[in-house]
């Protein structure tokens, strides 16, 4: 299937986008591939798909589940053992987040070190 456009980026705001990639460079298994000062990029080693992270001066996290500063998005990523992988990512920096609307506990929800929420999910046969 061919589409308009192919991905290339997502990009999260941070006040420290060296730490930020490095916490995902960690999480994903990926490496940092760039680095401006401001702006830094985390890859598989190719070009794309790949995460970037830019300098807001006054970044402020999002307060999710709160619609007064809501996440915008998140990321999932999938694991296969939930237990293990909590607290592989509490040891590199997450933090793990009060709210936790699975009721099969079948993902869990983090802040990164900026604040970004983001979910482990346990790995499905589809």
């Amino acid at each position: 299937m061919s589409g308009i456009a192919r991905m290339r980026s997502t990009v999260l705001d941070c006040a420290d986008p060296q730490r930020l990639a490095r916490f995902y460079a960690e999480l994903v298994g990926w490496q940092v591939t760039g680095d401006d000062g401001d702006w830094v990029v985390v890859s598989d080693g190719g070009r794309f798909p790949r995460l970037a992270f830019q300098q807001v001066d006054d970044y402020r996290p999002p307060a999710w589940p709160s619609a007064e500063m809501p996440q915008q998005f998140h990321i999932d990523v999938t694991v296969d053992d939930l237990d293990k992988a909590e607290e592989q990512v509490l040891a590199i920096g997450a933090t793990k987040h009060d709210f936790q609307p699975s009721e099969d506990d079948d993902f869990r929800v983090f802040l990164d070190p900026a604040g970004h929420p983001f979910c482990l999910c346990v790995a499905d046969d589809g």
